[in-house]
């Protein structure tokens, strides 16, 4: 997919949203299926609904608000997508990340609702990502597609150290301090484009190809992410398990993925939000004081 958004529009973007608001985020937060709850953590919160951000596409799926959040956790400036936007959408995925780093966020945290391949993991655990299978990208569907503005990054950029190690660690170390052991696990994540759930044979496919948990989002943000120099530490919320079995009569659906991550969904945010504290950024608190 071509992003039809040039430099200019995203700068354009990027400056009326630190006109409006004295906050400028260090971290940007993405949220996934039934995980906005992130956001609503956020202290002192300047909050702009999609439609009326210039140049903003509109979330269209349930259980994303649709909102951007400027605020901080506990003292760290932040911007929160209370909703992504997917392949299946139709939108140019690539302009939020990009207006994240107009906006000097140094550091992207990005969570998913994503169906179990691995047959060790469990409705319920949360999986740091490690590495990922950009499948849509084999097919040439790649978010960097088209003219490379160098304002923004390489023509090609490297992808083997996409998720941060260091970030990595911290939360594998902060995940075992809150106690979460049994249920914080790592893994590879595969994206495909959606909205269809997998078949039974494309699930047998991923699992042998190395892939732990599927979905349908992710990437592309790591991708532009990572092209814009930004560090990069994501979370997946197994929310199902996907079918393997011809004889199951088990079916993916929406509302199962929504309801899991209400249920697990605290956890992981107080997660992020110990991890956000820790995270070592540039300057200061990112906070203007008007004098």
């Amino acid at each position: 997919m071509i992003s039809s958004y040039s430099y200019d529009d995203c700068k354009a973007t990027a400056d009326w949203l630190l006109a409006q608001t004295d906050i400028q985020p260090r971290v940007g937060i993405v949220c996934g299926s039934g995980l906005g709850g992130l956001a609503e953590m956020l202290k002192d919160q300047v909050a702009f609904n999609y439609k009326d951000i210039p140049n903003f596409p509109q979330s269209t799926v349930h259980g994303h608000a649709g909102r951007l959040v400027f605020g901080t956790l506990k003292g760290r400036a932040c911007v929160c997508m209370q909703g992504r936007f997917h392949l299946y959408e139709g939108y140019a995925i690539t302009l939020p990340i990009r207006i994240f780093k107009l906006l000097g966020v140094e550091t992207v945290i990005l969570t998913n609702a994503a169906g179990g391949l691995n047959e060790d993991f469990k409705v319920g655990d949360i999986m740091v990502i490690k590495d990922h299978i950009n499948l849509p990208g084999f097919a040439g569907n790649n978010p960097l597609v088209g003219p490379n503005d160098e304002r923004f990054g390489v023509r090609f950029p490297c992808m083997s150290d996409a998720y941060d190690r260091e970030l990595q660690q911290l939360g594998m170390d902060v995940g075992q301090e809150l106690g979460y052991g049994d249920f914080l696990k790592e893994g590879v994540y595969c994206a495909l484009g959606g909205p269809s759930f997998e078949t039974i044979a494309e699930c047998r496919m991923l699992h042998k190809l190395g892939a732990d948990a599927v979905g349908m989002s992710t990437v592309h943000e790591v991708v532009v992410a990572r092209h814009c120099g930004m560090r990069v530490f994501a979370l997946s919320l197994i929310t199902n398990q996907v079918v393997m079995d011809y004889d199951s009569e088990e079916k993916a659906n929406h509302e199962e993925v929504l309801q899991a991550g209400k249920q697990r969904g605290l956890q992981m945010e107080h997660l992020v939000s110990t991890m956000v504290t820790r995270i070592e950024v540039s300057g200061s608190s990112g906070i203007i004081s008007h004098v």
